[in-house]
């Protein structure tokens, strides 16, 4: 059996399409989901948008993001699918589990380097909650008595 990876899948529905259109669209691919073992993490339907190039006299077209765990084979099949369907524009299958690897490696590179620097300093390795990045108090201000007065150039 495949392995199980994470896909996002986007697809820009015609405008000439209603919206019990794309509902039969969603269905039709959650039931190639479903068939095929897999799971639809997440839908967003973004709405109609205006495309960036025409495509086949369309300016515009309803665009559809689903996030999908599943093997190979299924991905192979909506893809199939969905390139028969008329009243789809374009669609676009991603595979997003790599990325979300490798960003899950470097955050935790980025969080081991700041602790190993943190105890280099003699701090805690964690910053404490009452410490802050970025804000300054304004009892720290190095302008304080400095209101009104005018820089000369």
């Amino acid at each position: 059996m495949s392995q199980i990876r994470q896909y996002e899948l986007v697809y820009i529905v015609s405008p000439d399409a209603s919206e019990q259109a794309i509902a039969e669209l969603h269905t039709q691919v959650e039931q190639i989901i479903q068939r095929y073992n897999g799971t639809l993490d997440k839908t967003e339907n973004w709405g109609r948008r205006k495309l960036a190039y025409e495509i086949g006299h369309a300016r515009e077209g309803t665009y559809v993001v689903e996030t999908i765990s599943g093997s190979g084979e299924l991905m192979k099949e909506v893809d199939r699918r969905l390139r028969v369907t008329d009243t789809i524009i374009r669609h676009l299958i991603v595979r997003v589990d790599a990325d979300l690897r490798v960003a899950d490696r470097l955050r935790a590179q980025r969080k081991a380097t700041q602790a190993r620097r943190r105890t280099a300093r003699g701090l805690p390795p964690e910053p404490l909650p009452t410490e802050r990045r970025g804000d300054r108090d304004s009892d720290d201000s190095d302008d304080i008595g400095m209101e009104g007065v005018e820089v000369q150039r």
